[in-house]
């Protein structure tokens, strides 16, 4: 017994029957075990210590089966539970008959907790695998797969464990994209989805490390998002109806309009922010290179409100507007929105602007015709505009002057002319 008083495990010498065991050595681990010292526990009855608690019959039993080692749950002298792995080895006289008990017992209470952990986790991971449509595969740093189960692999086509011994870097007896799997081997976390067997997966492969930070394989989740993605297909649809029915507001709200050859008019009502403004300038700065419009007419009799911005936008469009060799009107400017625009110091010197549409339609009329009136008189000499037939000849089908025909009636406050040329 003096060779094991030191020894890293209990260490209880008893002494009579096996039925009524007395404590006759009790070393030092067996004190910190139990918290009981020698003085107190040598001399009492085995079962008055250490045979207490919930496992108390157990070990009661093992006692008459010394050799094959128990594990017994036993309560210190403080109240708290210890676990001890306990071997029995009894000690015979000559004739063979047991004299002497030596019990020698680990705290493997740590031990126990853990185990009781492990059985927890294996509890919930058994709950989730067989009722959540997932599957779990596990591959070690070599990349080979150590686990594969899950609910979802009879809908994926294949059975519990029929992964397991393969590497993710040899080749796969099926056609299978193996190169997610390796990245997650390496180190990256990866997440995929494709579609197969009608359905869509997705699959969340993560990378595990040891306790040095170095890369120990990884596990993978694959969960049926067939679902999910029908819903997300669902959503985007809605989101693009979404988008088509604004831009039809956004077309309607900002209507343009060609009321005359080379006029457009852009009517715009309600409020005006600078989204709808930037709009308006894409449309109309497109319609006017579309239509070779050399006038564009900017309503904003229906606009109630424009913000700093807008207005700036506004004279922006004007000048856009000349850049493309066309000409800019605005009309029916509120007495807000003209507030607003001195305000902010904008320059509309160089802008036509007028009272309502109908005047500055015929303000564009009005600059068409002299355009035109002004081309014909820069015209050359026997020049025909356009349409007209030249200068001296009979347009076709006209009758031919006749000697007979009445001379033609004097203009309107010119004086007569006489007989011979002359006028009176």
């Amino acid at each position: 017994m003096r060779a094991v008083r030191s020894a890293p495990f209990a260490v209880i010498e008893c002494a009579g029957d096996l039925g009524d065991l007395e404590i006759d050595a009790w070393n030092g681990e067996a004190e910190r075990i139990f918290g009981i010292t020698a003085d107190e526990a040598v001399g009492r009855r085995l079962t008055d210590t250490i045979v207490i608690g919930p496992d108390a019959e157990a070990f009661r039993r093992s006692l008459a089966q010394p050799g094959a080692p128990i594990r017994c749950a036993h309560t210190r002298k403080d109240g708290r539970a210890v676990v001890c792995e306990w071997r029995l080895a009894p000690v015979l006289d000559d004739g063979g008959a047991p004299i002497r008990l030596l019990c020698f017992g680990l705290d493997v209470t740590e031990q126990e907790k853990a185990l009781e952990r492990l059985r927890e986790s294996d509890v919930i991971l058994r709950a989730i695998l067989d009722n959540v449509d997932t599957a779990v595969t596990r591959m070690d740093r070599d990349g080979f797969c150590t686990f594969h189960e899950g609910k979802n692999l009879k809908a994926l086509g294949l059975t519990p464990g029929q992964f397991v011994g393969m590497n993710v870097f040899d080749e796969p007896p099926a056609p299978m994209d193996m190169e997610p799997m390796r990245r997650a081997v390496r180190g990256e976390l990866v997440r995929t989805r494709v579609e197969a067997f009608g359905m869509a997966w997705e699959t969340c492969i993560i990378p595990l490390r040891d306790a040095r930070g170095e890369p120990d394989g990884a596990v993978s989740f694959t969960v049926d998002a067939t679902e999910a993605k029908l819903r997300e297909d669902e959503l985007k649809s809605r989101l693009e109806l979404i988008e088509r029915q604004q831009q039809v507001i956004r077309d309607l709200s900002t209507p343009i309009i060609e009321v005359w050859d080379s006029v457009l008019t852009l009517p715009m009502v309600g409020v005006v922010d600078s989204k709808r403004a930037a709009d308006v300038m894409d449309d109309l700065l497109a319609a006017i290179v579309d239509k070779q419009a050399r006038f564009a007419i900017l309503d904003l009799t229906g606009v109630e409100l424009v913000d700093t911005k807008t207005a700036s936008y506004l004279i922006e469009l004007v000048r856009a507007i000349r850049l493309l060799g066309a000409e800019g009107v605005i009309t029916g400017i509120r007495s807000n929105v003209a507030q607003t625009m001195v305000s902010l110091g904008l320059d509309l010197s160089g802008i036509a602007t007028v009272g309502n549409l109908r005047a500055g339609l015929k303000l564009c009329m009005q600059r068409l015709a002299a355009s035109a009136a002004a081309a014909r008189a820069t015209a050359p000499p026997g020049a025909a505009s356009p349409g007209a037939p030249a200068r001296g000849t009979a347009s076709p089908g006209a009758a031919p002057p006749s000697a007979t025909s009445p001379p033609r009636a004097p203009a309107r406050g010119a004086p007569p002319r006489l007989p011979g040329g002359g006028s009176g």
